[in-house]
């Protein structure tokens, strides 16, 4: 079963950058495409972005589109989302998982951006 661990998370000021990274463990890690999705308080999780098997960004939600970076590492197993311009509505858990989301959902990483 694939692990996943997230970390990177913290508090910034609006205008601040992160950069989160995600750990799979296992051998398939090269094969799947891999998202980052987050879930700001009372709302619904939510797919960021997206990195094909063949480390193409895809599928950015529009709120991130040019702030947010996704790439990967896959002789690590790991997944990074470089994030600048950091703004309050981006305050939320962060977690990795397939794109679709198939795998069991790591605890996530919490990023908190002051105004």
């Amino acid at each position: 079963q694939v692990q996943l661990v997230e970390s990177g998370g913290g508090l910034v000021q609006a205008g601040g950058s992160l950069r989160l990274s995600c750990v799979a463990s296992g051998s398939t890690f090269k094969f799947r495409g891999m998202g980052w999705y987050r879930q700001a308080p009372g709302k619904q999780r939510e797919l960021v972005g997206g990195i094909t098997s063949s480390d193409i960004p895809i599928a950015y939600a529009e709120s991130v589109e040019g702030r947010f970076t996704i790439s990967r590492d896959n002789a690590k197993n790991t997944v990074f989302l470089q994030m600048n311009g950091l703004e309050p509505e981006d305050t939320a858990v962060y977690y990795c998982n397939e794109l679709p989301p198939l795998l069991g959902w790591g605890r996530g990483t919490l990023v908190t951006v002051s105004s």
